[in-house]
């Protein structure tokens, strides 16, 4: 097969991408950035989401699209939300449709449920965005409905907070604070039940919608998984650096993340104020069975493989900021100031 990857230079994007030519697929990325390192069988065109006619051009005889391209929430930027997430999607769509290209993959988020009146959520859960990078995903959503009836065969893929080897940051803030040895925290009394999928869990589910005929919507996580304070005590104990996990009252620290998010003094963006503190988790029943899907990493596995490479590539990480937020050094700005507090 012949399959565009947008984003392909990013975090998850540059994992996807080695996993289809891995199989023997030609692909062809498409991004603002140059990968790190391109693949024998890759063909990279560097180019804008929000430019139409590129769009159009790198979807000519291609038979399968995973669409990756996103502002992520670190960006913190309506704006460009919108412009990259909700318009470089309908160009993309539009011209898919278009050149005939037999299939689309759209990786959505779970931003799209904001916080959830219950859980675990499911395909049938309504949707209710809460902030606008979450709003911005699920307009996208309604696109692909939108593009559906009128031909297009979509799945859209709804992730949990994607972890794995490479995957910076806001949790580089985390692995730098446990390098050293100083205490994390979590909210209130962290019980709050949080789910994560590894980026390599994640890219089977994807490749394995590409492969499925009809439009489905899957929501993708570990299966096994607990609370954020039992993840962080384990990554605590992995790391054996003093770190310990300390409890945060969660309603006037909510508040202090909101406002110096909003005044520019802190990297987290609303999304993180928003949903560290509470429970989040899918069942991924729909996607075990339909796609025959089953993922490899515990919340527990991910954390301690992310952190080991954290420290095998910390100098480089340094070194040679990437381009792509979930790849790079974060500035921690204030945060940095808190586990002096801790």
């Amino acid at each position: 097969m012949r399959i565009l990857i947008t984003g392909g230079a990013g975090y998850f994007g540059t994992l996807l991408t080695d996993e289809l030519l891995k199989r023997g697929h030609e692909c062809r990325v498409f991004d603002l950035n140059a990968p790190d390192a391109p693949l024998e069988g890759m063909e990279v065109i560097r180019g804008d989401i929000r430019d139409k006619d590129a769009v159009r051009k790198v979807c000519q005889g291609i038979d399968i699209i995973h669409h990756n391209v996103a502002q992520v929430p670190l960006a913190k930027d309506k704006r460009l939300f919108h412009e990259v997430n909700y318009d470089g999607t309908a160009h993309l769509l539009d011209a898919a449709l278009d050149v005939g290209v037999g299939k689309v993959i759209y990786t959505s988020s779970s931003a799209v449920f904001g916080v959830p009146k219950k859980n675990p959520v499911n395909e049938q859960s309504e949707p209710n965005p809460m902030e606008a990078y979450g709003k911005a995903k699920y307009q996208a959503e309604h696109l692909c409905h939108e593009f559906v009836k009128r031909g297009l065969d979509i799945s859209i893929i709804r992730p949990r907070t994607i972890m794995g080897h490479g995957r910076l940051g806001i949790f580089q803030i985390l692995f730098e604070w446990v390098r050293e040895g100083y205490n994390v925290p979590v909210l209130g009394s962290g019980d709050n039940l949080y789910q994560f999928i590894h980026a390599s869990d994640l890219a089977s589910a994807c490749i394995k919608a590409g492969e499925t005929s009809g439009p489905e919507i899957f929501n993708c996580g570990a299966s096994v998984f607990g609370s954020m304070r039992e993840v962080l005590e384990d990554l605590c104990a992995y790391a054996a650096t003093g770190s310990r996990v300390r409890s945060l009252p969660m309603a006037p620290i909510v508040a202090g993340m909101k406002l110096t998010s909003a005044l520019g003094l802190s990297p987290l963006g609303a999304y993180h104020s928003l949903m560290y503190g509470r429970s989040m988790y899918f069942d991924i029943e729909k996607a075990t069975k339909q796609l025959n899907w089953q993922p490899k990493f515990s919340n527990t596995e991910m954390f301690i493989e992310s952190y080991k490479w954290y420290l095998d590539n910390r100098g480089k990480v340094y070194a040679n900021a990437g381009n792509s937020p979930h790849k790079s050094a974060v500035n921690q700005r204030l945060l940095g100031l808190v586990k002096y507090l801790l």
